[in-house]
């Protein structure tokens, strides 16, 4: 049996100049950090005495036969792409719902890839997994999805993370002093806005023209290195909430699905009661608010927004880990299919 341990992640700034779309051709950065909630995956190969070969644990249970049989698209791809031979049982525990802006696919998506190459014996590099993370959402599933999010959920930590239009991406870890970090960790606030939705719907309704919105991409980027500059070179950090303000008004103007009447009343609330900035995360449309304010404003603003669920984080920097292995007895093809053979003759005798 093993465990892996994914985080997810909060965006900064430059999200959605990470769609290959876009960064193929323009280049693009964006500035994100891994928080201290997770995903865990566990895997084991399944043992020879179950009518199902496969059984997966989401918010869905399934016992299948084959892979293709599998109904979680994620979970069947990666299997086909790693050649999966043997019955396996995989199970899904998260700290956060899906569909809620925090990179959770990516997520799932890196932590299985890890699950089961360790698996198999395999040791991946963290550039590894981000990589057929990236392949099994863009090219396998198809899905509308960046490529920030794969790579932080492998990587962990506060990055910058740059898109060349050629050649291999470039992760540049921050490393801000630790009293600094702490700084930026005690004004940011998270919210769960109790809206679910689909990150690729999303996207699909700004990202095929996103030529059109050229000015709004060029923005975000130069943001990046704005922010980066306030955290690095001591300036006061009002400035930076004050840039997730600015990045969060570009952003409204890439789609009319990104906000709507709810998420701004939650938005005008949170400033009303001192609150420098903030930002849906990931796509938009619901999901987390991510908001900037003094650490004197927090309770006043958690008050105002008592409906919603508030869920405090600290910044992580361990990336996907395995956090348990334990060796189990190995079942033979040719054992299995003895055992199976004798279950079978059991059945038939009673």
């Amino acid at each position: 049996m093993i465990i892996s341990r994914t985080p997810f992640r909060i965006s900064f700034f430059g999200g959605g100049t990470d769609y290959p779309k876009w960064y193929r051709e323009n280049g693009g950065e964006v500035l994100a950090t891994t928080i201290d909630k997770y995903c865990y995956i566990t895997c084991r190969y399944l043992p020879p005495f179950f009518e199902h070969r496969y059984r997966m644990v989401y918010s869905q249970i399934e016992n299948c036969q084959n892979i293709q049989e599998i109904k979680h698209p994620a979970i069947r791809e990666v299997l086909q792409y790693l050649k999966i031979d043997r019955g396996l049982e995989i199970h899904h525990d998260g700290d956060l719902p899906a569909r809620s802006g925090m990179g959770s696919s990516s997520s799932f998506a890196v932590g299985l890839l890890n699950a089961i190459h360790g698996l198999q014996g395999s040791i991946t590099t963290k550039r590894q997994l981000a990589e057929e993370g990236i392949f099994v959402e863009q090219e396998l599933l198809k899905e509308t999805v960046g490529s920030q999010d794969q790579i932080l959920a492998a990587h962990g930590g506060l990055n910058h993370v740059l898109f060349p239009r050629e050649g291999d991406v470039s992760v540049r870890p921050v490393t801000l002093p630790t009293e600094r970090s702490q700084e930026l960790n005690d004004h940011l606030m998270l919210f769960y806005t109790a809206i679910q939705r689909t990150s690729s719907d999303v996207a699909n309704t700004y990202v095929e023209d996103l030529d059109t919105k050229g000015a709004q991409l060029r923005a975000m980027t130069d943001m990046v290195d704005e922010g980066l500059s306030i955290l690095n070179h001591g300036r006061d950090l009002m400035a930076f909430g004050e840039l997730l303000d600015e990045a969060w008004k570009a952003k409204t103007q890439m789609g009319s699905s990104i906000t709507n009447p709810h998420i701004d009343e939650i938005y005008a609330v949170a400033k009303n009661c001192g609150a420098i900035g903030g930002k849906l995360l990931g796509a938009g449309g619901g999901g987390f608010m991510l908001l900037f304010a003094p650490p004197s404003k927090h309770n006043q603003i958690q008050k105002k927004l008592s409906n919603l669920i508030h869920v405090p984080f600290k910044f992580d920097t361990s990336g996907s880990q395995i956090i348990f292995y334990d060796h189990e007895e190995d079942f033979s093809d040719v054992e299995q299919t003895r055992n199976n053979q004798r279950i079978q003759a059991f059945r038939e005798l009673h």
